[in-house]
């Protein structure tokens, strides 16, 4: 079973400056929850039990955000917020075990993840990105856990993009192997258009299996001195491990954008049951 998550928490943001300047982007909200709840609770709905976040320097809030608040709590209890004492208890109940560990330089999502090895140790674990937020009726982990469990072996989430936006992406290769999975032949990390071998395109869910970190410690840095994970997955299908692409259910926001943001919090609202309603009508009242 898997059970460990790595949430590498440690890049700057640059694309949601200034807000990013002073607040990590993953504390920015998505309505009335930081970004990066939305993730931790996807990963506890499915099955994680101990969370690993690979943290950088001033980025100390992510792990505030679940940790207990006892003069919060006391507060709250005293002015009769019940049903706010309730919200704030059930969050720093989500994450069971809490760990972390720093990525003094920005190496990269390869080195992110390397950093973790100690911790992870010799199981399988899931990796899950801060900015892509994920809607679905089946937490998108889950249906990858459930993937990699049936066909022993690393399972990563992809969906299909217009071929416009394959520069923005790592794009894979791959044999059909049944509806929604393939057996992946290789990756290239954001090829031009021409280029490109598909429309799929990973996004930031994965399952790896121990021997991910052999190979992230023989990647040598790539564009901007940085370790890509994609560099060491495409050698280890080059050296014969099978790796699975799986097309998920559900609908993504990269909360790691503007629009992207936006776009996560109007769909949120729309379905919140107090604010929805009054959104309708205001939306309404705009066009």
């Amino acid at each position: 079973m898997i059970k460990k998550a790595v949430l590498p928490v440690a890049g700057l943001g640059t694309r949601m400056l200034p807000a990013s300047k002073a607040i990590p982007k993953e504390m920015l909200t998505i309505l009335d929850k930081p970004a990066i709840q939305y993730i931790v609770e996807e990963a506890q709905s499915s099955g994680i039990e101990d969370f690993i976040f690979v943290i950088s320097r001033g980025k100390e809030a992510i792990l505030d955000h679940f940790d207990l608040s006892p003069e919060l709590e006391m507060e709250l209890e005293n002015r009769g917020k019940k049903a706010l004492l309730e919200e704030i208890k059930k969050v720093s109940g989500l994450v069971k075990n809490l760990s972390a560990v720093r990525q003094k330089k920005a190496l990269g999502l390869g080195h992110a993840i390397l950093v973790a090895a100690p911790l992870v140790g010799k199981e399988p674990f899931a990796v899950l990105l801060g900015d892509d937020i994920v809607d679905s009726e089946k937490p998108c982990l889950k249906q990858l856990i459930e993937v990699a469990e049936r066909i022993k072996a690393p399972v990563i989430a992809v969906e299909r993009v217009p071929k416009e936006q394959v520069s923005l992406y790592g794009i894979i290769s791959g044999e059909k192997v049944e509806d929604g999975l393939w057996r992946m032949t290789g990756v290239l990390e954001k090829p031009r258009p021409e280029e490109a071998p598909s429309d799929l395109a990973i996004i930031g869910r994965y399952i790896f299996f121990p021997e991910i970190f052999e190979y992230l410690e023989k990647t040598p840095p790539g564009n901007g001195g940085e370790i890509q994970l994609t560099d060491a997955i495409s050698k280890m299908i080059t050296d014969g491990h099978e790796i699975y692409a799986f097309e998920f259910e559900g609908t993504r926001y990269d909360a790691g954008n503007k629009l992207g943001l936006v776009k996560a919090t109007l769909n949120f609202a729309l379905k919140h049951p107090q604010i929805g309603p009054h959104l309708r009508e205001y939306i309404k009242s705009l066009l």
